[in-house]
């Protein structure tokens, strides 16, 4: 496939032709009849000599001087010649420059009648001028026409000239303009070579990210490319997080584990104490892949309509909480979306939901709305509410599955950290009678 550039060039270079030969058609074709008039303008010049020349008796009798005001007439070898014929088409005077040359046959016209014609006269094309005069004596008007023939030999060798300049000085312009744009879109691509540059330093590990200053058109697709790289780190940094912090919690379990195996001599807790080490075990890597594969903001990413995901998890948590039938009330705008990962999204109000049908006693309220650049979502429940220290360890940084308070514990800590990915905000209610309200706040977009 061909370059941009190439690409750009090609065309440039195709429209620069088209234009060339646009122009040098319009400029041939006005400098043709603009040579054709001056011709026109100098046949009329000389049959205006020659009726100056012109002498016409009383009788009718056409007497011309011999030595013609227009000295080309009496050239034989001129190639402008010139006759005069009156009104039944007899030839009363031509000039000497019209011997040995074909007289073509013309017809006479009107008083003031003028005709300029291209015609073939001896296989070569000939320009005649005719013009009809009346010519008044004190004995009447004696109609004449006079005629002028030139051959286009000049016309011809002038135009010949023209289009040798014309077409030579057109290629100069062209390839000039052809510099000029190579030139130009050398500089005017110049960005694109240097993201391309600098997106082969990131492959090669040169750099970390998009550096340069880039024009406006350039700087939203870089600002993207640098959102993709940090959201890739980022998501790369939370797995080798996530497989350290597993490490970490399975080193407590399996101590125990080891240390039962080897010490207990009760075969009931021995048994006991294994399956309680094995199911804690089990939440911890299920909590820390979680964790792990929450996956962020991202600037691909579609917008997730909000209502449609509510109802989805609603009726899901339903099945799973069959012995409760509270009122759950959703009120959320169809038009409301967060650019977020569906999964995350159906993680964060899976936990949440299930949190409030677990403590509510008959109603859940479901609930978002715009708030400026933001999204908050708010989940209330009728349940007894969550005590002012158990807050402080729910949203606390960095508490494990084995850490936490049970049934607030690991569902609430996996919303914390999705919150915390997205850049969100989290803020529960203290305790109070009529239950728990939790708001998080998410970027729009």
């Amino acid at each position: 496939m061909m370059s941009l550039n190439q690409r750009i060039l090609l065309s440039a270079s195709l429209v620069l032709l088209v234009f060339i030969v646009g122009i040098a058609v319009a400029l041939d074709r006005a400098f043709y009849d603009s040579a054709r008039l001056g011709v026109q303008d100098r046949m009329l010049a000389r049959i205006l000599l020659l009726m100056g020349d012109a002498e016409v008796d009383a009788k009718g009798t056409l007497y011309m001087p011999s030595n013609l005001l227009d000295s080309e007439f009496s050239r034989p070898d001129a190639a402008t010649y010139a006759f005069i014929i009156d009104q039944t088409e007899n030839i009363t005077w031509q000039s000497t420059s019209a011997f040995n040359k074909t007289i073509p046959a013309q017809t006479p016209l009107k008083k003031g009648t003028k005709d300029f014609e291209l015609r073939i006269i001896g296989e070569e094309p000939h320009f005649i001028y005719s013009f009809g005069v009346a010519w008044a004596t004190e004995f009447g008007t004696y109609p004449l026409t006079f005629v002028v023939i030139t051959d286009t030999h000049l016309l011809d060798a002038q135009i010949e000239r023209y289009r040798e300049d014309l077409w030579g000085w057109l290629a100069v312009m062209a390839v000039l303009l052809l510099i000029t744009q190579m030139l130009v879109l050398r500089w005017g691509l110049s960005p694109m070579r240097q993201v391309s540059s600098e997106l082969a330093a990131i492959e090669s590990g040169q750099q970390e990210d998009m550096k340069g200053d880039y024009p406006r058109e350039l700087k939203q697709l870089t600002d993207s490319i640098n959102s993709l790289i940090n959201h890739e780190r980022k998501q790369q940094k939370r797995y080798r997080n996530g497989l350290a912090d597993l490490a970490h919690s399975l080193k407590t379990p399996l101590t125990i584990l080891r240390g039962t195996i080897n010490t207990e001599e009760n075969p009931q807790n021995k048994t006991n104490t294994i399956n309680e080490q094995v199911d804690r075990m089990d939440n911890i890597v299920q909590y820390q892949l979680r964790r792990a594969a929450t996956a962020g903001s991202s600037p691909g990413m579609r917008l997730v309509s909000l209502r449609s995901i509510a109802d989805k998890i609603v009726n899901t948590v339903k099945k799973a909480h069959h012995n409760k039938q509270p009122i759950v009330t959703i009120a959320i705008d169809s038009c409301i979306g967060l650019r977020i990962d569906e999964g995350d999204l159906m993680e964060l109000l899976g936990n949440l939901l299930d949190n409030a049908f677990k403590w509510c006693h008959q109603s859940i309220r479901l609930s978002a709305r715009y708030k400026q650049d933001n999204v908050a979502l708010e989940i209330e429940d009728d349940g007894p509410g969550i005590k002012h220290h158990e807050i402080a360890k729910i949203l606390e940084r960095g508490v494990r599955a084995d850490q936490s308070t049970p049934g607030h514990g690991i569902g609430l800590t996996i919303v914390r950290d999705i919150v915390q990915v997205y850049g969100g905000t989290l803020a529960i209610d203290e305790y109070k009678t009529s239950g728990t309200r939790i708001t998080i706040c998410l970027k729009r977009y």
